[in-house]
């Protein structure tokens, strides 16, 4: 049997029915095996693996129903379909309730046992489907990968790990691309939310003129342009989390309606008189200090203890310098991995040059940077040296070789790095082509182009 091949076990005292479902699942693609009683199939079951058990409901040694139990019990990956000729709703009912995907009663049409089968694997599919996504996310929001183990991040993830179960208030502050978003989708995806929406807002984008019906929604006709009516981010996000992105931004208008939110968890659509419940989880970031925006009147008071239930501080990098290394280390290898390149890391002095530079940018700009670095770098040259270029170091040589600026684009980095290794290999093309991971042919045709430029080649 192959690796996706179906297998379905048919359980039926009846040798013309089992033979019956046998040759119809066949037919369709599925692998069979069948067994007359209770004993037989417990035996087969536990001597190979099936995706689906179809049984009835009678049974010369017990019954179906005591079968469903004990399978469900040791084999609960195992999808099951009761088919009896003595159908009721107190059976149809016990059977759902034992785990039965489906309740069929004799006689049966082969059209639709086959339409039930199919319509099982295709909900299995879906679940499996869904499982992989959800663990996926669990994999890319779970602790692990906010990266640090200095002191200050200690804290953020202690932090973390107490809020995440319950369903209070978080205000996220820190500095540009140091991460609160990350942190806001670990608290939902580590919380008992998790299976239920995560919607972001990002406040700065919102246009002041449409930012109340962007978070709660408008009735058909509100305004001119609503031609039907629409859900809010709060009515979206209704069972999970919002996060409300540099939420600062927000004019103080609309605070006053956010706060009316946050108070009685309920929404009112604009152009609408009906109240609408809501069960949201508040996270809020902010890359300002509220309590200043609040003592110089650009942020409410009120709105500010009411999102500061539960404040984290997410440090600059400035502030968690010996959390570099691990950052660079995890992006180099990310973005080897993604680019298909055998990249192993950086020299120590290459290392040292990045914990000395200063990140304003914080860790988005790391990230930035390496990825960049990872893709100019030839496939078989270590990323010392485009590190190296990119922290504005001379590297020596003739002269020929324009220093190199990090903001420089995309085809200065290409000529930068072409006529540093020609010039590194003494203008021998063969070897600068083989170093590079390009042709021959492609080599003179952009040396060509530099000559045009006014290059001394």
């Amino acid at each position: 049997m192959s690796d996706d091949q179906k297998s379905i076990l048919i359980l039926d005292d009846e040798e013309m029915i089992r033979d019956l479902l046998s040759e119809t699942f066949s037919n369709k693609g599925y692998e069979t095996d069948t067994a007359l009683d209770a004993r037989e199939a417990m035996r087969k079951l536990n001597k190979s693996r099936f995706d689906l058990l179809v049984t009835d409901l009678r049974l010369p040694d017990v019954s179906g129903m005591e079968v469903m139990e004990q399978v469900t019990k040791q084999f609960p990956e195992l999808g099951i379909i009761m088919i009896t000729a003595y159908g009721s709703i107190k059976n149809a009912v016990r059977a759902m309730k034992l785990g039965a995907f489906d309740y069929i009663t004799k006689p049966f049409n082969l059209d639709e046992i086959e339409l039930v089968v199919e319509k099982y694997f295709k909900y299995r599919n879906l679940e499996n489907e869904n499982k992989y996504l959800r663990s996926e996310l669990d994999r890319k929001f779970s602790f692990k990968n906010i990266i640090g183990n200095s002191k200050p991040m200690d804290k953020v993830f202690d932090s973390i790990k107490m809020v995440s179960k319950s369903r209070a208030t978080v205000l996220i502050q820190g500095a540009s691309g140091s991460g609160k978003e990350l942190v806001a989708r670990a608290i939902h995806y580590n919380s008992n939310r998790k299976n239920n929406p995560f919607i972001t807002t990002n406040c700065a984008a919102l246009p002041e003129s449409l930012a109340e019906s962007e978070l709660f929604g408008h009735e058909k006709g509100a305004f001119t342009g609503a031609i039907k009516s629409t859900k809010g981010r709060f009515e979206q996000a209704d069972g999970g989390t919002i996060l409300l992105d540099e939420v600062s931004e927000i004019g103080i208008g609309l605070q006053a309606k956010l706060l009316r939110v946050i108070q009685e968890r309920e929404i009112e659509k604009v152009g609408g008189a009906r109240v609408i419940p809501v069960d949201v989880r508040i996270i809020a970031t902010t890359n300002r200090d509220l309590q200043k925006e609040v003592e110089e009147g650009r942020f409410r008071e009120d709105l500010f203890y009411r999102l500061n239930v539960v404040p984290i501080y997410l440090p600059s990098i400035s502030e968690r310098k010996e959390d570099i290394p691990l950052l660079v280390n995890h992006f180099v290898k990310y973005y080897a991995d993604e680019n298909g390149k055998a990249i192993k890391g950086l020299s120590p002095k290459a290392m040292q040059a990045l914990i000395e530079r200063e990140w304003p940018g914080n860790v988005r700009e790391i990230e930035n940077f390496i990825e960049r670095a990872v893709v100019m770098s030839p496939f078989d040259v270590d990323i010392l040296d485009v590190i190296h270029f990119s922290m504005q170091e001379t590297l020596g040589g003739s002269g020929k070789v324009p220093l190199a600026d990090e903001k420089m684009t995309l085809r200065e980095t290409e000529k930068y790095l072409i006529l540093k290794h020609l010039e590194e290999n003494e203008g021998n093309r063969t070897q600068t082509a083989e170093a590079l991971g390009i042709s021959v042919r492609t080599l003179r045709n952009k040396l060509n182009e530099y000559r045009q430029e006014g290059v001394d080649i």
